[in-house]
């Protein structure tokens, strides 16, 4: 798949991650129904390979699926054969050579510029400003585009709804969107719920882009 122009056209990355694998799978299928595109299921939540394989299953071929939370070579080949179209690592690590070996693109995790080119030089396709908000927020965002003012860079960390629209008003290709649009329903919890916040994180994508034709 071609990752960075999925990140660019749907801007938010969900991420599952669960206690309950059947509810992990629930909230996947009830992502996709509420039609957020990019889900990523990390690989530290319980059965994750199990609960890739069955979304893969029920979601078919074309629906992008990630495995996050990869760090090691296994971990990488762990998610190709389980069906993930693509991998999240937390940092520059193996996993992203070897997903890069396998054919699958890479969300890299990034903290500093340093990481950026490590990131870039093992081919990494996007890379996961990780955790953002503790770096600095969109003003920081801002300044690595400095250095970097064509590095797609997708923040992940305490993003909400309104921190979602100013990430993606300050340049960013996408935002990654854990429990603030989750909540609990990757543990049990309600999904009439998660499905009220998936359409409130897709209305501030809306009020980005019809903020950014206005200009």
């Amino acid at each position: 798949m071609d990752l960075l122009t999925a990140l660019r056209t749907h801007r938010i990355v969900a991420i599952v991650r669960g206690a309950d694998p059947d509810a992990a799978l629930r909230t996947v299928l009830t992502l996709a129904e509420e039609r957020l595109a990019l889900i990523e299921v990390s690989l530290s939540g319980q059965d994750a390979l199990g609960v890739i394989r069955r979304a893969r299953a029920a979601l078919g071929p074309g629906a992008p699926l990630g495995a996050g939370t990869v760090l090691t070579a296994q971990d990488a080949r762990a998610a190709h054969d389980a069906g993930a179209d693509f991998v999240v690592t937390p940092a520059v690590c193996e996993g992203v050579t070897e997903a890069k070996r396998l054919g699958l693109p890479v969300l890299a995790g990034v903290m500093t510029p340093t990481d950026v080119v490590a990131a870039q030089r093992l081919g990494a396709d996007a890379f996961k400003l990780f955790p953002a908000a503790q770096a600095g927020g969109p003003g920081y965002l801002k300044a690595l585009h400095g250095p970097f003012p064509d590095a797609p860079f997708v923040p992940v960390g305490g993003v909400d709804a309104e921190a979602a629209r100013t990430y993606l008003a300050h340049g960013a290709a996408a935002v990654g969107v854990g429990s603030p649009l989750i909540g609990d329903a990757a543990d049990g919890g309600d999904l009439d719920g998660l499905r009220e916040r998936a359409r409130a994180f897709l209305g501030a994508v809306r009020a980005t882009a019809a903020a950014d034709t206005g200009r």
